[in-house]
């Protein structure tokens, strides 16, 4: 049986929620698996998210295509270390405001870090252009290819801002974040979100970096 026809329904009550809810001090865990690091620093592991964020021009695009290039070769790019399960190689790069050419540029310059042909796409690598697509559009796209795709272990979402129509609104920054906490536990993957700054912080923005989360702030 395959990764995604074992998953189980979800509940359909909120008498089986709380059910499932309950922790049980005689259930075993085992410490969610380390996919990503910088030297000796953990950045991140499978079932949590994480997040970078850096004034313009700081090359936020550049640093996320050396940490897809490392977990693409399960190898060392730069300065990060990767080191994805073999059932979790799959990766996802989501841009939702760039043009179809600058995305195929970040394209090339993931597989050039990696040191992989540019002429031939890599079959643990799907690049979304979501650009011409609506916030709530955006979203479901997402969630489909999050749910659909087998042995997935990293998703990336450059511009998770332009996910929700009002980036003030409290209501759907909570949403939002709630989403990205159910796809990684669920799926059991790890997203990167790239946050891109603006004059003055949102209330999504606020709501990410306050989140228990791991955070990349790029030097100005």
């Amino acid at each position: 049986m395959s990764e995604l026809n074992a998953q189980k329904s979800p509940p359909t009550s909120f008498a089986e929620l709380w059910q499932n809810a309950r922790l049980l001090v005689t259930e075993e865990f085992t410490a969610p698996p380390v996919i990503l690091r910088v030297g000796d620093s953990t950045v991140a592991t499978l079932g949590n998210f994480s997040a970078s964020t850096g004034k313009a021009k700081s090359k936020k695009t550049f640093n996320v295509c050396a940490i897809v290039a490392s977990a693409l070769t399960n190898s060392r790019i730069l300065n990060y270390s990767a080191s994805l399960p073999e059932n979790k190689r799959k990766i996802i790069y989501v841009d939702t405001e760039q043009s179809k050419s600058h995305c195929h540029k970040v394209l090339k310059r993931i597989l050039q870090l990696s040191g992989l042909p540019v002429d031939s796409q890599p079959e643990t690598l799907d690049f979304l252009y979501l650009r011409r697509f609506s916030p709530k559009i955006r979203l479901g796209i997402i969630e489909e290819a999050i749910y659909h795709t087998e042995n997935l272990g990293l998703v990336i979402i450059d511009g998770v801002r332009d996910l929700a129509y009002d980036i003030n609104s409290p209501s759907e920054a909570t949403d939002l974040i709630t989403k990205l906490m159910q796809w990684t536990d669920e799926r059991q993957i790890h997203i990167h979100t790239v946050l891109h700054p603006l004059r003055w912080p949102s209330f999504l923005h606020c709501r990410i970096l306050f989140q228990e989360i791991r955070l990349l702030r790029l030097p100005e």
